[in-house]
């Protein structure tokens, strides 16, 4: 039974994600201020993921995740896996350094927020916005020609070296 920590302060972002990934057989804990979310994650243990959005009260997304590893590095739990929902596709890098293991670009749909969810829980990652390079077929390396010896071509009268006189 997944257990998700969600982590913002906009009411519709917390009916969009509970509806989503809501069920018999999955729990939230709802943080509605960034600077509370290490303190819950003491008190009732880690959950099994969280999703924060980017900005969260006093402290957004990417401070209360560098907040969890940094917890995590010191021993106070283990680690939690991070799904954090993007205003827009410029904050990737931020999600990207912070170290969270997928990012959702909102407006959020039920289709992408299940498919982020569930990649996350297997361990993986899940990203949006990145360039990603498609390579239809196999690149095989060309082969540089030979270079062929080209001799020095003849001085002309105004290559000349001429002396000084």
């Amino acid at each position: 039974m997944p257990h998700i920590l969600l982590a913002t302060d906009a009411d519709w972002i917390v009916a969009e994600v509970t509806a989503a990934l809501g069920g018999p057989d999955t729990s939230f804990t709802v943080v509605r201020e960034g600077r509370k979310v290490h303190e819950v994650v003491r008190a009732k243990g880690e959950p099994d993921l969280a999703i924060l959005d980017l900005q969260v009260g006093s402290m957004g997304g990417m401070a209360i995740t560098m907040d969890l590893h940094h917890d995590e590095s010191v021993g106070a739990y283990g680690h939690v896996p991070v799904l954090m929902l993007l205003d827009r596709v410029a904050d990737n890098h931020l999600a990207k350094r912070a170290g969270a293991e997928g990012w959702i670009i909102k407006p959020l749909d039920a289709f992408r927020l299940q498919r982020a969810t569930a990649a996350i829980l297997g361990g993986g990652t899940y990203t949006e916005g990145l360039e990603r390079q498609v390579v239809d077929a196999p690149v095989e390396p060309v082969a540089a020609p030979l270079a062929e010896e080209v001799p020095d071509p003849e001085p002309t009268a105004e290559e000349e070296p001429t002396a000084a006189g």
